[in-house]
Order: structure tokens, then sequence, then C-alpha cells
């Protein structure tokens, strides 16, 4: 893979390569003309009267021969790979067969009667140069004029033949011509040859692509099968002794709990799972603004402090110094999306540490960064078994045997620290704790919104809280009827529209104060809130909840649609309350800005 990413990058240097390559390929046989031709120049330089100097010319040659061959042999050690230092070695290998065959012209120069003979067998040394220099510009273009500069220096200074000068000098030019001609073919076929290997690179991605998504749906199927089956059949048990079935009792409140928790886990798997499959495909968006991390850490603890003291577990929230003054200043962030990360690391805190204690530190580690580290003194992970925990689908055996869950939280977590900005980083030791680290960017000029409407959808006394006139528009008459229960469990009055026109007809005439409608693809609800925010007057400015699934296209078009907050289906208790929140928030913002 290395190696495809790398013909995709630097096609230019992939062609040099395979230049280079056909180049090398050639010098066994540039080797072989050479010792082909040294005896005919032997025969005719034994005619010559200047035996001495031909010694030398014979004693240059070997040495170049034996040096070219320990380039060639040179090219097949592993520092051969390195592409410059390739492309100098085999330049200076040329040029030392080019200086080999201007010393034999020299030679030639001074042989007497057999002079221009000699020469003529020199100039076709360096037109061998030239073709074997064929395949790569830059040799054909500095070892092939070198080669033959030589010969023809000295046929020129001296013509003793005219012709033969003539001849010499265009035989090299329609040498020089072909050695082109040749580079050129030699280069298309590099560009074909690289381009073909940059679609089998990108044939092979596709190809692991495909597998890599294949071993995550199998992964999703054998995953949600057991939480699914585990969780429904908890479920299922305590409804057949609810029903009175097989002679049972009524279900006891310890087994109501049970179930309780069951659907919850269960949901919690989804909703993940759900969350992971969408950031798979690259759709999970986030909305950075103002946030009050200190805030949400705060309600987190306060939640799972009643887990962690049925554990017999301490669990305490730190903040810096100047945090916890309330100084000017906000984290940058989703806050629906932190309060998921929050609360990730700190339900796997308690989750799976036995004694001991879990602390949460809110600090200001550097400029422009907020940190949030997540500590207990659980279990611990060995390097290998944190690098495991960050991977998808992937459950550490030895802490979580026997705790529900997909093995897809913390994947999760990091990709959504990454879309807002920030970073999730953890160490851990075993058998002494761990600590995890959400850091997001920090801006101190920053405010984060604090709604005075905020705490009409929190969980608590229904007495001490407004009641609000809520109209729900939903067509699944079960997810209709858990939205009433849940409503009115915290203290709302309730009414329900048989269908789109008729929750149209009753904003105009009531006055509600939110508005709860099904915005999934099947259903009418974008078009029913377009027509609602159209309507004159207070009943066109009603906070409106889109109710969606699990695809955040549904959310988008909500949002489009008119709608001040999104409530994903099935909904939990304070998943609902946030949105009632939100939706609140929303119109007091508005209403703040018309008193303006």
């Amino acid at each position: 893979m290395a190696r495809q990413a790398e013909i995709r990058r630097a096609p230019h240097a992939q062609m040099t390569a395979q230049a280079l390559e056909t180049q090398a390929g050639l010098l066994p046989y540039a080797l072989m003309a050479f010792a082909v031709s040294l005896p005919i120049f032997v025969w005719a330089g034994g005619h010559a009267p200047n035996a001495a100097w031909m010694s030398a010319a014979f004693v240059t040659f070997a040495v170049a021969w034996g040096m070219f061959y320990a380039v060639v042999n040179w090219l097949k050690e592993p520092a051969a790979q390195d592409l410059a230092r390739r492309a100098r070695v085999q330049l200076m290998g040329g040029l030392l067969w080019a200086t080999a065959t201007a010393q034999l012209a020299g030679f030639a120069d001074g042989a007497g009667p057999v002079r221009e003979t000699l020469l003529m067998i020199s100039l076709a040394a360096g037109i061998m140069c030239l073709v074997f220099t064929a395949p790569w510009l830059p040799a054909l273009l500095i070892v092939g004029p070198a080669a033959v500069a030589g010969p023809l220096a000295f046929l020129t200074l001296r013509q003793d033949n005219p012709d033969a000068t003539h001849l010499a000098w265009g035989g090299t030019a329609l040498a020089f011509a072909l050695g082109f001609l040749v580079n050129r073919m030699l280069r298309r076929q590099y560009e074909l040859a690289a381009e073909r290997e940059g679609l089998a690179a990108e044939r092979a991605e596709q190809a692991e692509a495909a597998r890599r998504l294949a071993r995550s749906k199998s992964d999703l199927v054998a995953t949600l099968s057991d939480e699914i089956r585990n969780g429904l059949t908890g479920v299922a048990h305590v409804l057949a002794a609810a029903a009175g079935r097989g002679g049972r009792a009524a279900p006891s409140r310890e087994q109501l709990a049970a179930g309780l928790d069951a659907v919850n886990e269960l949901l919690s798997v989804l909703n993940t799972t759900l969350d992971a499959e969408t950031a798979e495909a690259g759709r999970l968006t986030v909305e950075p603004q103002p946030t009050d991390v200190l805030a949400i850490a705060r309600d987190l603890v306060l939640a799972h402090r009643p887990q962690a003291s049925a554990k017999g577990l301490e669990i305490a929230l730190h903040m810096d110094a100047d945090l916890a003054s309330g100084p000017a200043g906000a984290a940058i962030a989703d806050p629906a999306r932190v309060r998921q990360v929050l609360g990730a690391l700190i339900g796997n805190a308690v989750k799976f540490t036995l004694r001991g204690r879990v602390e949460v530190r809110v600090t200001l580690p550097a400029a422009g960064r907020l940190a949030v580290e997540v500590a207990d003194t659980g279990p611990g992970l060995s390097e290998d078994e944190l690098a495991l925990a960050f991977q998808p689908f992937q459950r550490i055996r030895r802490t979580s045997a026997g705790s529900p869950g997909a093995g897809l939280g913390l994947t999760l977590a990091r990709q959504l620290a990454t879309l807002m900005g920030g970073e999730l980083r953890a160490h851990s030791a075993a058998g002494v704790g761990s600590c995890f680290t959400l850091e997001l960017p920090w801006q101190a000029d920053a405010v984060a919104p604090r709604p005075a409407a905020a705490d009409q959808g929190q969980i608590g006394d229904p007495a001490e809280r407004p009641r609000l006139r809520v109209l729900i528009a939903e067509d699944d008459s079960l997810a209709a009827a858990s939205l009433r229960n849940g409503l009115e469990q915290l203290g709302h009055k309730v009414a329900q529209a048989a269908d789109g026109h008729r929750a149209v007809e009753l904003t105009r005439v009531c006055d509600f104060d939110v508005l709860m409608i099904a915005a999934s693809a099947a259903s009418d609800g974008p078009a029913v809130m377009s027509r609602i925010r159209g309507l004159e007057g207070a009943a066109g400015r009603t906070p409106m909840i889109a109710l969606i699934g699990g695809d955040p296209d549904e959310a988008e078009v909500g949002l489009a649609a008119g709608a001040s907050a999104i409530l994903r289906k099935p909904f939990s208790m304070p998943a609902l309350a946030r949105a009632l929140a939100d939706a609140l928030a929303v119109r007091a913002c508005a209403n703040d800005r018309e008193v303006a």
C-alpha cells in the first residue's frame, strides 16, 4: 500500500525510477559490447608506433571496466533504492566510460597510419555509450555528448580525410536523433506504466475499502445481534411477568429496574452504532458554538453519582481556580456532542472501576485550549490493549467480560473530538488505572449561553416547574404513546393531532408552548412545519421539535423546515428534557431580540 501511494504522489519520480531500471538492465550488455570490441581495438592498435601509450590506454580501459562492473553489482544492493543516489551513481558510471573513450581517442590520434581507423573505432565506442544512455534523458544529454566529444574533436582538429570527418559527424547526429526518438518512446511507455500502476493501486485500495466495509458490517451485525438479544430477553421476562403469563406473579421493583437498565443499555448501543455508521460514511456533523463544558461535566458527574455510590466508588469533579471563579470564556464545541463524549468517558470509568475513585478534572493547559480529564483507579490497560480499545467493534476481554456494549464508544468519541477541532488522548497502566483527556478549543472572549428556560425540561419535582402545553403530531402510535408518557412524567399537558393538517389547524387556534412533529422521510412532517412557520402572529413562532430516526439527513430537513430542536427516536428521558430546553431557549433568544 505504501508503494501504491508513492506511485500516485510522485509520478515523475516513478518515471525516473523506471528509466534507471531500464538503463540498468542494459548495463550488462554494455559490458559485453565493450568486451567484444576490445580485441578489435587491440588488433588495430598493434600496428601503432606508440606502444607505451597503448598500454596506458588498455590499463585505463581495464580500470573503467572493473569499476563499471562494481557499479552493476552495487545496483543490486538495498542502498540503490535511494533514487537520487542511484541517479548520481549511474551518471558517474557513464562519465567513467566517456573518459575511457576520450583516452582511447587520444591514443588513436598518435597512432600514425592507423590513426583514422582507431579514431573511428573510438567514435563507435562513444556512440555505443550514447545508445546505452538513451532510456534516461539526463544521461543521454550528459554522458552521450561527453562520450563522442573526444573522437570528434581529434577528427575535426586534424582532418587527414575530410570525408571520414563528415561521415563521423553525420553518423553521430543520426545516433543522437535515434537516441532521442527511442527516449521519447520509452518515456511514453513509462507514463503508461505509471498510470497503470496508479489505477491498480486505486483498485486495490477500493477492494481493501470494500473488505473493511464488509468486515465492519459483519462486526456490526454480530455485535447488535448479541446486544439486542440480551436486552430484549430481559425486557421480555419483565413484560411476561407483568402480563401474568405462565402463572407468574407481577414483576418486582428490582425486575422492573433491571428491565429498564437493559432497555437503556440497548438504546445506548443502538444510538452509538448509528452515530458510528454515520461517521464512517462521512456524514456526521457538529455545530461548534460557545459551550459551558464545566456545567456539562458537573451534570454528568451528578448523573453518575448514584451508580458510583452503589459500587462504593467515590466520584468527584475538580477544576482550575480560574474556571471555578467564573472567568470570561468558553469552549467552542457542539454541546450535545461534548455531552455524548464525556458521558461515554465517565460512564466507562464508572462501569469498569471496581474500587477506588473516579475523578473529572477541568483545566486550561495552554492558551486557546480547554482539557477535561477523566481518571479512574480501574483495571487499566496495556499499550496494546489501549490501542485496541480505540478500534471499532473491539473490546478488551480482560476488563469488559460480562459488560454490555458494542465496542464503538471510544472510536466515536475520538471522531467527535476531531470534528470539533479537539483531540481525545489516553494513557493507562495495567493494574493502576486510566486517564482519558478530551481537549477542545477555548476562546477567552466567548460567552456560553445560559437560557433562563433551560430548567423547564429537567427531570425533578413536577410541582416546581411550569407546566407546558405540548402538541404531538406522530404517525407511529407506539412512539406517540411513549412520548406522551414521557411528557406527562415531566408534568406537562399533552395534546395529539391525528395528522399534519389537524396539527396546523390546532396550532392556528390554540396556544401551545411546544410542538413535536415527526420529520421522517415517510411522513409529511417537514411540509407541516413549513406551513406552521407560515402562520401569522405568535402561532408561526411556536417552538418546534423535529422527531427523527437515525438518518442525519432527516435532522437537516427538519431544521431547514423551521425546527427549533431535534429529538431522535427512540428517546430517553434526559434527551427529551434537553430537547424541550433547547426549543424553549430558541424562543427566549428570539424574544430577547424583539425586545431589543
